[in-house]
């Protein structure tokens, strides 16, 4: 009787444990065909991501590459910009300087010049000489030759005259240079004020030694 009980619970278990062993398998099928996305009728397919809208894009997005040397242009002409601009100010502040300086010694030139009769006492002392027009911001203009030749420092005004094609003097131009070392020549800027063309002749008019 027991045999036959213990043949009986063996015949129980072998069954029991086939019917799990048969489920688990069935169950690890289903799981890789959902996995794989198998093509069979009643499989159930894992949805793919969505693709984003495009609808509202104005072109190809920039892939991070892109991105990032677009960043770096952007920072260099950044920097480009703030050099030359700081360098563009350096510029103004230094001409500025210099053309205070120059103005005020004009100014005295011009009157110094009022009482003068003829060509002056330095008209032997000062000459003209061309400038590309590249150098002035395509003005018409002279540097003016100042040569010291007596054996004292000294201060000289110069009244420039421009003449047009006719001989006509157009423009007047009073050109001033302060301590004028004995033997030393300095070249100020006589710079006509009116058109580029026609072309206008610059020449001495007047040179005072004081």
């Amino acid at each position: 009787m027991r045999s036959g009980v213990s043949r009986g619970g063996r015949r129980l278990r072998f069954r029991s444990a086939s019917a799990a062993a048969v489920a688990v398998l069935a169950t690890a099928g289903t799981l890789t065909l959902t996995a794989c996305g198998g093509s069979g009728g009643g499989t159930t397919v894992s949805p793919r991501p969505t693709p984003p809208a495009t609808e509202s894009f104005t072109g190809t997005p920039p892939s991070p590459l892109s991105s990032a040397a677009s960043s770096a242009v952007a920072s260099a002409r950044a920097s480009a910009s703030a050099a030359a601009s700081s360098a563009s100010a350096r510029a103004d502040e230094f001409e500025a300087s210099v053309s205070a300086a120059a103005e005020r010694a004009n100014q005295e030139a011009h009157k110094r010049l009022a009482n003068v009769q003829g060509r002056g006492n330095a008209a032997a002392d000062v000459s003209l000489s061309g400038i590309p027009r590249a150098q002035v911001n395509d003005l018409q203009a002279a540097h003016v030759n100042i040569h010291n030749s007596s054996d004292k420092t000294a201060d000289f005004a110069v009244q420039v005259d421009f003449r047009d094609p006719n001989g006509k003097v157009v423009e007047t131009r009073y050109v001033g240079a302060e301590n004028v070392r004995p033997g030393q020549t300095v070249h100020p800027y006589a710079i006509s004020h009116q058109p580029p063309q026609p072309i206008l002749k610059p020449e001495v008019a007047k040179a005072e030694r004081y």
